[in-house]
């Protein structure tokens, strides 16, 4: 099992729509590790990793997030493994 590391930004609607807790969810729901958060000026930043194809899709979903939030922005890079073992919502 080939496994990828991402981390990047998220703007627009993004926050105060539920947006980290709805990350959370769908990368647990895919057995993916890491941690999203906010940040003061109206991102939200994100790290995961896990297998390629899990990890793939959720940068799928990330490009739309949950409703009602409107995604403008999706940067993500790959990045080392960072060796999370759960995923977390800071």
């Amino acid at each position: 099992m080939a496994s990828l590391s991402l981390q990047g930004h998220i703007s627009g609607r993004v926050q105060g729509v539920g947006f980290r807790q709805s990350t959370a969810a769908e990368a647990l729901r895919l057995g993916l590790s890491g941690w999203v958060r906010n940040l003061s000026d109206g991102r939200v930043e994100v790290s995961f990793e896990g297998d390629m194809t899990a990890v793939r899709a959720l940068a799928g979903w990330l490009e739309n997030g949950p409703l009602p939030a409107n995604v403008t922005e999706l940067a993500l890079q790959e990045q080392p493994l960072q060796g999370h073992t759960q995923f977390v919502v800071r």
